[in-house]
């Protein structure tokens, strides 16, 4: 693998559980800043010894092109690598603000 990527966790939209994937790109998303997208996933399936787990995601994202996840579902994203530069959004998410929906009155 030798260059820098990105190691996201996050909560899996279909299974609910937490999975770990390996991406060269991670930007904004085009759908929002509610969202991050993840893109170039990186998969470490061809050494003499077999990982059944990044088979399985391998399997899983192998027609994905980019993955598009909501921001309150990614829960760490890591920067591995040697010559790493640093994540840069485009978009300012400083002035995301975040309304908690009215409280139902109790009887």
């Amino acid at each position: 693998m030798g260059d820098t990527f990105y190691a996201v966790t996050f909560r899996d939209p279909e299974s609910g559980e937490t999975t770990r994937l390996r991406a060269r790109t991670v930007e904004d998303s085009s759908l929002g800043l509610g969202f991050v997208c993840i893109a170039d996933f990186v998969f470490d399936v061809a050494g003499p010894l077999v990982d059944p787990t990044q088979e399985a995601l391998a399997a899983r994202y192998a027609r994905v092109r980019r993955l598009h996840l909501h921001i309150y579902s990614v829960l760490a994203i890591e920067e591995v690598g040697e010559e790493h530069s640093g994540l840069e959004f485009e978009n300012d998410r400083s002035k995301l603000v975040l309304l908690r929906a009215p409280e139902e009155p109790t009887e």
